[in-house]
């Protein structure tokens, strides 16, 4: 059973990476319209789990799942600008200092106490960062400017989902929580429909394969993995999407990566996984 759930992490994370080829092969649909159907299809999927009245969606904490759906839903919105406006390399570098910002959220909003090598960590990621804008101008005409901004905010409202969430998980069923990550986002995303008629339907169809795929078929496949693994073997598997990703952009988009992002990127990818994998070795603990 190891050995599956081994393999179900490394093709949930070759999986999540082509979200950025996705995304990118959707020119016809905005981002609004795009987020509409990410978030709409696994609800309408997860029917059965609304109806259910032996196990109710409306209970204990609700309103708090109400909240993180919503910022999940702004955070969808940012993460879907970030790969329609710079590369996929860009995107997903940036996208993931969330569990940096999942370290600082920690310390300044729930009073955790952060070790020295993790506060050297958080350092190393923000140079990181740094060093990624470096040799971007810093304007918002720029579009790898507004695409790498817009995975940094995607990054920060994803750390905040991800403690809110993961609150409330004993709560709520793994089927619940992906109701909830995706109902408040079809809700708001409704009016980006006025543009479908003007979308091509090899474009919608793709939509409704990605919104299956990332919001249903990746998050089985990684709870699997979970249950049958430590969460710290779990997570590091996971940074396979990033290579998937810069993979998948160099040799289908041929994307490239500039010096500063690649050495930018390497020290936001390294702090990101090793705090990663301490966390994920106190949890195991």
């Amino acid at each position: 059973m190891k050995t599956k759930a081994i393999y179900a992490v490394i093709i949930c994370a070759i999986i999540a990476g082509g979200n950025g080829l996705l995304i990118k092969s959707m020119s016809s649909l905005t981002a609004g319209s795009i987020a509409w159907f990410r978030t709409i299809v696994p609800v309408v999927f997860l029917l059965p789990t609304i109806l259910d009245a032996s196990n109710p969606l409306v209970k204990g904490n609700y309103k708090k799942m109400l909240l993180a759906s919503a910022i999940n839903a702004i955070r969808i919105y940012f993460y879907l600008v970030a790969f329609i406006f710079t590369s996929i390399g860009n995107a997903v570098v940036i996208f993931y200092l969330w569990p940096i910002f999942v370290t600082l959220f920690s310390v300044f909003v729930l009073k955790q106490k952060m070790e020295k090598r993790q506060l050297l960590l958080v350092f190393l990621g923000f140079l990181g960062l740094i060093i990624a804008y470096s040799d971007k101008s810093f304007s918002f005409g720029n579009r790898d400017f507004i695409g790498m901004l817009a995975a940094l905010l995607s990054s920060i409202g994803y750390a905040i989902t991800v403690l809110i969430f993961k609150s409330e998980a004993d709560n709520f069923s793994k089927e619940q929580i992906i109701v909830y990550q995706n109902l408040i986002g079809g809700l708001v995303f409704v009016p980006f429909l006025m543009v479908l008629p003007e979308a091509l339907w090899s474009h919608i169809g793709i939509a409704i394969f990605y919104a299956l795929l990332v919001g249903i078929v990746v998050f089985k496949l990684f709870f699997f993995g979970l249950k049958n693994l430590s969460a710290s073997t779990a997570s590091s598997l996971m940074y396979l999407e990033l290579v998937s990703a810069i993979l998948l952009g160099y040799f289908i988009l041929n994307e490239t990566m500039t010096l500063n992002t690649i050495f930018g990127g390497g020290l936001i990818i390294l702090s990101s996984f090793l705090i990663t994998r301490m966390a994920g070795a106190s949890n195991d603990g």
